[in-house]
C-alpha cells in the first residue's frame, strides 16, 4: 500500500510541473533570450548560429542557399507566417478560457458601430491594460478600426501581449497629424510582445501625392511613421503586416534586446520615402524572416545602432538593405557589429549600401554582407561610400552573387574609402581591397 504523505508528495509535484509549464508557456516563450555577446562577427563566424529561434523557424546550412531555393524565397517566408498564426490559433482554441479581467478587448469600449474614429476607445482599453493585471490587449479578427495619431505609453503593470488581429486603419485627415512625425507609437515599455494576424494600413496615398518627391511644386516636409517603438527593452515583435505607410513602416528608436520576425511590408514601388524597417539608436536587435516591398530601404541602419543581425529576408522593390545615410549636418554617427544574413533581393535599386556624408565624427565598424543573392535595377549593386576622413573598417563581403535585372550591364561594385575583406564568391567585387 502506498503511503499517504507519498501519495501528496507526488500530486504536489505533479501541481508544480503543470503550473510551470502553463507559466512557460505563456511568458518565457514570449520575451528573448538574455542580451548576446556583441563580439566581432568577422573573426567568429559561428556567431550567426546565435539568432534566436522558435518553433517555426527551419535550419539550413549556407551551402543550402541556392537559387532554386531564393526562387521560392518569397513564399517560403510567407507560408511560415501563416502557419505561425494557424499555430497559435490551435494553441489557443485549446487552452482554458482565460478570466475576463486578464482580456482587455477593445471593441468593448467602442459605443457606436457607426463611429468612424476610435481613437478614445483604443486609449481607454489601454489604459485598462496597461494599468491593471491584466494580460492581453486584443484587437480582434474580423474588425476594422480608425485611429488618429495615438501612443501607448509604458511602463506597464505587468508583462503585456498585444494582440492585433484586426484592421487598423489610419485617419487621411492630415490636421489631425500636428507634428506630422508618428501614427502608432509604443513608448518606454518593458518585457512585452506585439503579435500580429491582422493589417496595419498606414493608407499613405493622401501623403505620397503632397510629397514634394512626387509633386515638385510642394515643400518637402515629414510624414509620419507608421509604427514607432521608442525607448522600448527586451520584447518581441512577431508577425506584423504593415501595408502603404505615410512614410516609414516601422521604426526602432532608442530600443535594446529586440527580436523581429515575420514581419511582412508592403508599399508600391514608386512611393517616397517608405523605408521597411528603420533602426536607429538601438542595440542588440535582431530582425529575421521578414517579406519588404516598398519604395525605399528594405532596411536602414543609423546612428548610434550596433550589435545588429539581420536575416533572411525578401527585399523588392525597394532601395536594398542600407546603412546611412550617417553624418548629415556635420552630426556625429557611429554604426557598429552589424551581421546581414541569407537575403534575397529582387530588382531593388541598389543591393547593399553604406551611405555616409564626407565627415570626420562618421564611424562605421565591424559590418558582414555575407549569402546575399539576386537582381539589382541600377548596375551599382553594391555601393559602399564612406568618409575619406574616416574610411569604414572591419566591412567584409561574403558569398555575394549580385547581377542587374535582364537586359541591363552587368552589375559593379563602388567601394570608396574601406577596409573591406573578401570571403568566398563575390560578384561583383570591389576593384580594391585595403
Amino acid at each position: 500500500m502506498t503511503h499517504p504523505m507519498s501519495l501528496k508528495f507526488h500530486f504536489l509535484i505533479l501541481g508544480l510541473t503543470i503550473l510551470f509549464s502553463s507559466f512557460s508557456h505563456v511568458c518565457l516563450s514570449s520575451y528573448p533570450l538574455p542580451e548576446h555577446n556583441s563580439k566581432n562577427y568577422i573573426t567568429n563566424s559561428s556567431s550567426t548560429n546565435n539568432i534566436i529561434q522558435d518553433d517555426y523557424d527551419v535550419s539550413y546550412d549556407d551551402d543550402d542557399f541556392d537559387s532554386q531555393y531564393l526562387v521560392n524565397y518569397d513564399t517560403v517566408i510567407l507560408d511560415r507566417i501563416k502557419h505561425s498564426h494557424r499555430a497559435r490559433s490551435r494553441d489557443h482554441a485549446h487552452a482554458p478560457a482565460s478570466s475576463p479581467s486578464r482580456i482587455v478587448n477593445v471593441d468593448h469600449y467602442i459605443k457606436s458601430g457607426r463611429r468612424r474614429d476610435h481613437t478614445k476607445a483604443f486609449k481607454k482599453a489601454w489604459k485598462e491594460a496597461c494599468y491593471t493585471n491584466a494580460r492581453v490587449l486584443l484587437v480582434p479578427r474580423h474588425k476594422k478600426y480608425r485611429l488618429r495619431p495615438i501612443k501607448f505609453s509604458g511602463p506597464c503593470h505587468s508583462p503585456l501581449i498585444i494582440k492585433i488581429k484586426g484592421t487598423i486603419e489610419a485617419s487621411t485627415n492630415i490636421a489631425n497629424y500636428k507634428n506630422r512625425q508618428q501614427w502608432l507609437v509604443f513608448e518606454n515599455l518593458r518585457n512585452f510582445k506585439v503579435e500580429g494576424g491582422g493589417t496595419i494600413d498606414g493608407r499613405g496615398h493622401i501623403w505620397w501625392q503632397n510629397s514634394c518627391k512626387v509633386n515638385k511644386t510642394k515643400p518637402c516636409q515629414h510624414a509620419p511613421t507608421a509604427v514607432t517603438f521608442i525607448g522600448c527593452k527586451n520584447f518581441i515583435v512577431d508577425g506584423l503586416k504593415i501595408t502603404n505607410a505615410q512614410q516609414m513602416h516601422l521604426t526602432f528608436q532608442k530600443c535594446a534586446a529586440v527580436r523581429a520576425s515575420n514581419i511582412f511590408i508592403r508599399a508600391p514601388g514608386n512611393s517616397p520615402n517608405t523605408d521597411g524597417i528603420h533602426v536607429t539608436e538601438t542595440r542588440n536587435i535582431q530582425i529575421t524572416r521578414s517579406l519588404i516591398r516598398t519604395g525605399d530601404d528594405c532596411v536602414s541602419i543609423v546612428s548610434g545602432s550596433k550589435d545588429v543581425q539581420v536575416s533572411e529576408i525578401t527585399c523588392g522593390p525597394g532601395h536594398g538593405i542600407s546603412i546611412g545615410s550617417l553624418g548629415k549636418g556635420h552630426s556625429k554617427a557611429h554604426v557598429s557589429n552589424v551581421l546581414v544574413n541569407k537575403a534575397r533581393l529582387s530588382g531593388t535599386q541598389n543591393g547593399v549600401r553604406i551611405k555616409t556624408w564626407q565627415k570626420s565624427a562618421v564611424h562605421v565598424q565591424d559590418v558582414v554582407y555575407k549569402n546575399i543573392k539576386g537582381t539589382s535595377f541600377t548596375e551599382a549593386a553594391i555601393k559602399l561610400d564612406c568618409s575619406k576622413n574616416h574610411k569604414c573598417r572591419g566591412i567584409v563581403l561574403q558569398n555575394i552573387d549580385l547581377v542587374t535585372i535582364k537586359g541591363k550591364k552587368a552589375a559593379k561594385a563602388e567601394c570608396k574609402n574601406v577596409e573591406l575583406f573578401h570571403r568566398g564568391k563575390v560578384s561583383p567585387g570591389c576593384s580594391h581591397e585595403t
